[in-house]
């Protein structure tokens, strides 16, 4: 799977485009194919060393959407395959991130049918 990380605090240029194992959802985890993601200040906060990072190297990004691909003993009211939106868990910036289960809610499934055009 694919990553952007960070390795050491700086500018754009210290973010690195890398593969990565994120292994699996451990209890209360659920693993997410990201789909959407959001790009924010704290983002290049963290980036940059004004806030500071849990950890260095790390992926940025705090929120996004997708589906889950796998859930972690205790996750009970997620399974594979529900659209999920996600915040407050350090890791967006991949094609796959693992979030605690009590971040994420459930989206709706999409209409098949289109609103009439006026």
């Amino acid at each position: 799977m694919k990553a952007i990380r960070v390795h050491s605090h700086g500018g754009p240029d210290v973010l690195a485009y890398e593969d990565v194992d994120i292994g699996q959802p451990g209890p209360g985890e659920v693993r997410v194919r990201n789909r959407a993601i959001g790009v924010n200040f704290v983002d290049i906060y963290l980036r940059t060393g004004v806030f500071a990072p849990p950890h260095l190297p790390f992926t940025p990004g705090k929120e996004g959407a997708g589906e889950v691909l796998a859930v972690g003993e205790g996750a009970a009211d997620f399974a594979p395959g529900d659209r999920v939106a996600y915040v407050e868990t350090l890791g967006a910036y991949a094609e796959e991130c693992i979030v605690p289960a009590h971040f994420l809610v459930h989206l709706p499934t999409p209409s098949t049918s289109r609103p009439p055009r006026r």
